[in-house]
Parts: C-alpha cells; sequence; structure tokens
C-alpha cells in the first residue's frame, strides 16, 4: 500500500519524538507507506542521529513529494533546545501538531492519524482548556459519538478490546454521568470496531458498575436502571451483546476468546486489566471521527525522555493498526 500516515510528536519533552523515529524505522521494509512527523523538526533531527536510526528525514512540501519520511512543524519557528519536562512551549506546539494533523486529516490529505503522547496536565497549565486528545480530536472534528477504544495482545497472542462508557471523569462522578445513551453509544462503536478489524463476529461484554454487577441491587441499582435495559435493547436490534457481567471477571473470559470486545463503564476498570496483558502492545483507538486515529497506550514518561532507552512497542502496535484500519477502508 502506498498512502500517507501522519504522526503527531506530542510533548517533545517526553519520549514521543523517539518512539516515533524508532517506530518508523522498525516499519521501513514493511510496505510503501509515507510517514510525515508533524511537529519540530530540529528535535527529530538530534534524535535521528542516535544510533540505529538516520532515517532520510525531508522537509515536506507537497504531497507529491519522493521519499518515504517528512517533517513538518507547525509552528513558525522552531522550539528551544532543552526544554524543561512539561515546559509550557512544548504543550502549546503539542496542541499545534495535533490540530495540524486533525485537519490534515479532515482534508483527507492523510489516510490516518497517530499521535504520540502529550501531557495533559502541563497543557492545562499552559493555558488551554484541554480534556485528552481524544476530547480534543472529537470536538475538531464536530464528532458527536465518539468513544475510546483500548487494544492489545498478550505473548501468547490473545487479544483484549476493551471501549469505555465514560472517559477523562472523576471516579467519584462516573455514577452520575452514567447514562443509557453512552453504554448505547459505547456498545455500537465497539461491535463496528469489530467488523472494521475484520474479525469473523462481533461479540459483545459490557461490565456492570458496581460490584457483582450490583448483586440485584443490593450494591447498586445503575445495573437495573440504565445498563440492563441498554443492553436488552441492543440485543433487540441484533447485535450480539451480553450483560452486564461483573467486571471482576468478565476481562478473564474475554482473554480466553468468549468475548471480542468488552464495554468498561470507566477508565481505570477497562484500562488496568488491558495495560495488565499488553502494557508494551496497548493501542489506544478513537472509535466513532470521521477519520483514523490511534495512538500509544501510554504517557510522556519524563523521566526516561532523552536517555534513549524507551520502547517503541506501543508505537508500532499503534502504526500497525493505523495501516490495517486504512486499508480495509
Amino acid at each position: 500500500m502506498t498512502g500517507w500516515i501522519g504522526i503527531t510528536l506530542g510533548d517533545v519533552t517526553g519520549i514521543g519524538p523517539e518512539v516515533a523515529l524508532k517506530a518508523i524505522a522498525a516499519e521501513t521494509a514493511g510496505d510503501q507507506t509515507r510517514y510525515l512527523l508533524i511537529g519540530d523538526r530540529d528535535c527529530l533531527l538530534r534524535l535521528n542521529q542516535k544510533p540505529g536510526l538516520n532515517l532520510p528525514l525531508k522537509n515536506f512540501s507537497n504531497y507529491g513529494d519522493s521519499g518515504w519520511f517528512f517533517v513538518t512543524n507547525p509552528l513558525a519557528e522552531p522550539l528551544p533546545e532543552n526544554l524543561a519536562a512539561g515546559s509550557p512551549v512544548a504543550a502549546h506546539a503539542a496542541v499545534a501538531s495535533l490540530r495540524d494533523g486533525a485537519e490534515r486529516c479532515l482534508r483527507h490529505e492523510l489516510d490516518a492519524l497517530v499521535t504520540a503522547p502529550v501531557n495533559k496536565e502541563s497543557i492545562i497549565r499552559a493555558g488551554h482548556k484541554f480534556t485528552g486528545q481524544t476530547e480534543f480530536l472529537s470536538e475538531l472534528a464536530s464528532a458527536k459519538r465518539t468513544a475510546m477504544m483500548l487494544l492489545g495482545h498478550d505473548e501468547r497472542g490473545r487479544w483484549l478490546r476493551v471501549a469505555l462508557a465514560t472517559v477523562h471523569i472523576p471516579l467519584k462522578t462516573v455514577a452520575e454521568k452514567l447514562t443509557p445513551a453512552k453504554v448505547e453509544l459505547a456498545i455500537e462503536l465497539a461491535a463496528q470496531a469489530c467488523c472494521d478489524l475484520q474479525l469473523p463476529r462481533a461479540r459483545v461484554a459490557v461490565c456492570g458498575l458496581n460490584p457483582h454487577a450490583g448483586e440485584g441491587g443490593q450494591f447498586g441499582d445503575e445495573e437495573i436502571k440504565i445498563i440492563t435495559p441498554t443492553v436488552l435493547a441492543a440485543q433487540k436490534r441484533g447485535l450480539d451483546v451480553i450483560g452486564p457481567l461483573s467486571g471482576d471477571t468478565v476481562f478473564h473470559y474475554a482473554l480466553q476468546g468468549d468475548f471480542d470486545v468488552v464495554v468498561a463503564m470507566y477508565h481505570d476498570q477497562g484500562l488496568a486489566p488491558l495495560k495488565a496483558v499488553a502494557f508494551d502492545t496497548g493501542v489506544n483507538w478513537t472509535l466513532g471521527l470521521p477519520f483514523i486515529r490511534t495512538s500509544p497506550d501510554h504517557g510522556t514518561a519524563y523521566d526516561i525522555a532523552g536517555k534513549g532507552i524507551a520502547n517503541p512497542s506501543s508505537m508500532i502496535a499503534a502504526i500497525r493498526l493505523a495501516k490495517q484500519l486504512a486499508r480495509s477502508r
């Protein structure tokens, strides 16, 4: 396949630029994909001098350019060298890169967008209203029906896929923010994701919110009032869905292959088991956007940035998923 994959560098004081370069270096023999790295050129050139890299990076001018690896900086000036971790300057640049990549996708110039990690706290401190990359891209694309999916496999090749009904909200507000519409959306997008992945089936398991899925209302009534009616309605529409199931057992059965995807009610309910199973291979995929967006399932890792030891496995997995989805479209 010859196509364009955009990669935003994220927070350049973190490991994003490093894992991006390592990942595309690992993918060079895989296909005919061309990569557009979106962010600070000087940062990439410094990293590209490291052993094992030395990629033939070119300044991007237009999509007819010859070559495979290109860099474009949405900012007029290069970033200062040796910025402090979480610098406001780096935060501004991360947001600019994210916006540039999304706008290119909306103009149908890129086949997919892979986003390197940003730091929410530093972006907010820099003056931006920011909940997360998923929410930022959804708003920019005017996409009202989006959800976050995390997926990865263990060392035996067993996959775990998790879609979230709620995302970046305080735990104490989950019960009040959880609605039938949010559960319904997560179920529908999870089932569609299985089709997009060309899986032979789309069997969805839905978690309960409370311990033991509420024990018939003894530990909370969200299962009775919200989750069960939503699952039954989805079944009537022909979706292969079951629930609510206890969150402390459902991921075990999903890993055994009983379910293709699990819908979790809140962030850590879904991400804790996913990261336990696939810490190095996990990928974040935003469902419901008008373009393909994936990202590695890790943060900026300021503590190891600049040391050359960052593991690119999750970024490689994010790029491969983006290319797989682009091919199927």
